[in-house]
């Protein structure tokens, strides 16, 4: 197969490889030039400032009159996206057939009746003046217990914590008491300083109800000597009983997904995207969860997520996700339909609307059951949207604190990074997955290789229990884990 079509009032179809000019695509239309794989290219003539449709939806206007078998790319096709809009509320109430899977994983059963996919030991900085205390504790502990019992040791560094004013200050301290929180950590050490604005006992009150013995704070300025011999002490309480801890059978229910793509191309809304789709309703329909972000990349196809929301509230709610961050965009002078990066556009993704309409496939067609705000924690199971920027990294943090185990990550150019859970890596294309083996954790490129979804899926949602029941993804694998706080106002 040279093309697909990807819903028949589509005006373009996609190259699934590279295409000559004058090769012959649907309806006897030939090329006009060289398309290269994962672009567009236009069935029938437009006239300047007609409407280009691709998934079924405009992906925005043509810049000039265009003939039918023209490569269509950012250099002819513009945005119609501007700035905040009024929406109205259409229920879509599609049934979803899933079938009951007994299917389990194996995961660690925690106090309060939540599950981690890891048992690792935390070092939580209150503020990054002490992000180098924390590493040293994380380096002394690793070498001491060489890993036996517990799955990992990390130090989760940033720069923030103090000389941040009102959202930001906030914002920092619910994304670290979500990371304290977090069931894939059987212990975690609060590390202060002492003198910062995010004060330590302020901070731990936030923690509500928290396990003492496997949560415990360290102010290192009011440590008489040695400060790290401290730490690791009270580290090695909380690793005697971490090390106790096993994996349990558990029902899918209880897992929890983030959905996040990056460096994405053409393909992306033809195979990993969908595939992705498919395992969230799997999910939803076991009672489990999935979490949709990167709200930047919902614009040009919010209505279809707005419409999918299980009241009127919940539409309420995503309405004023999607406003309140192309006020964002407009308070800054930043247009809200400019976000393909270069990558995305070499890679066949031409305006935000084509982005948004692969993006939000990730989310399959589950009714939306809940909308968290940036830093909030999950409350309810089933499909939930989240407020976040596009941004990967910081994305896939804010997944990673609203209590997803693992982040499911579509790529079509590939990227190594990871997020403090694993962070799965699906490829687009099968080219990516045999040059990047060692980021790659799933090839949804057989989707245009010959392989049906059917298939696809079943290794699919295979791979992501095997990855739940400690099986380490890539970027554990490369020691590739980091965390990214969102900050948009003042530093003092």
């Amino acid at each position: 197969m040279s093309y697909i079509r990807i819903n028949p009032i589509d005006s373009v179809v996609v190259a699934l490889r590279p295409m000559k000019c004058g090769e012959e695509v649907l309806n006897g239309v030939k090329l006009l030039q060289d398309v290269p794989q994962g672009h567009k290219i236009l069935l029938h003539d437009l006239k300047k400032g007609d409407n280009i449709i691709k998934y079924g939806y405009p992906i925005g206007h043509a810049m000039t009159d265009l003939k039918a078998g023209e490569w269509i790319n950012e250099n002819n096709l513009k945005t119609n996206l501007e700035g905040t809009l009024e929406y109205s509320y259409r229920p879509v109430n599609e049934k979803l057939v899933k079938e009951k899977s007994s299917k389990t994983f194996k995961g660690y059963k925690r106090a309060k009746g939540e599950v981690g996919v890891r048992n690792e030991i935390w070092i939580v900085p209150t503020v990054g003046c002490v992000n180098g205390i924390a590493e040293e504790l994380a380096k002394r502990l690793l070498e001491e217990t060489k890993l036996e019992g517990i799955d990992a040791v990390h130090a989760w560094h940033h720069n923030y914590g103090c000389s941040q004013l009102s959202e930001d200050h906030e914002n920092t301290r619910k994304v670290l008491r979500d990371i304290v929180l977090h069931p894939n950590a059987g212990a975690v050490l609060v590390l202060s300083l002492g003198c910062e604005n995010n004060q330590p006992e302020d901070f731990m009150a936030m923690l509500g109800d928290y396990d003492k013995e496997r949560i415990k704070l360290l102010v290192t300025q009011r440590v008489e000597g040695d400060e790290l011999e401290a730490g690791m002490a009270m580290l090695r309480e909380m690793y005697e009983i971490a090390k106790q801890d096993k994996r349990e059978e558990c029902p899918l229910s209880e897992l929890r997904v983030g959905l996040k793509c990056g460096g994405s191309d053409g393909l992306s809304g033809i195979t990993a995207n969908p595939l992705v789709g498919e395992f969230s309703d799997f999910i939803v329909a076991q009672g489990g969860t999935s979490i949709l972000t990167e709200v930047p990349e919902m614009f040009g196809a919010e209505t279809i997520l707005m419409n999918r929301c299980e009241n009127e509230e919940l539409f309420n709610k995503t309405v004023k996700m999607v406003n309140d961050f192309k006020e964002y965009f407009l308070s800054h002078g930043e247009p809200v339909g400019e976000n393909p990066s270069p990558g995305n556009k070499a890679g066949g993704i031409s305006t935000l609307e084509d982005k948004a309409l692969g993006c939000t496939q990730k989310c399959g067609r589950a009714p939306v059951s809940g909308v968290l705000e940036y830093g909030e924690r999950l409350s309810v199971k089933g499909l939930n949207l989240l407020s976040a920027p596009g941004n990967d990294l910081v994305a896939s943090t804010a997944l990673a604190a609203s209590g997803c185990q693992i982040v499911l990550f579509t790529t079509g150019r590939g990227t190594p990074f990871g997020t403090f859970i694993p962070t799965m890596k699906i490829s687009t294309n099968s080219q990516l997955f045999k040059n990047k083996p060692n980021w790659i954790d799933f090839n949804a490129g057989q989707l245009v290789d010959g392989v049906d979804m059917p298939t696809v899926l079943e290794q699919f949602i295979d791979k992501v229990i095997a990855v739940a029941s400690g099986e380490p993804a890539q970027n554990e694998k490369n020691g590739y884990r980091e965390i990214s706080i969102f900050k948009n106002g003042v530093t003092l």
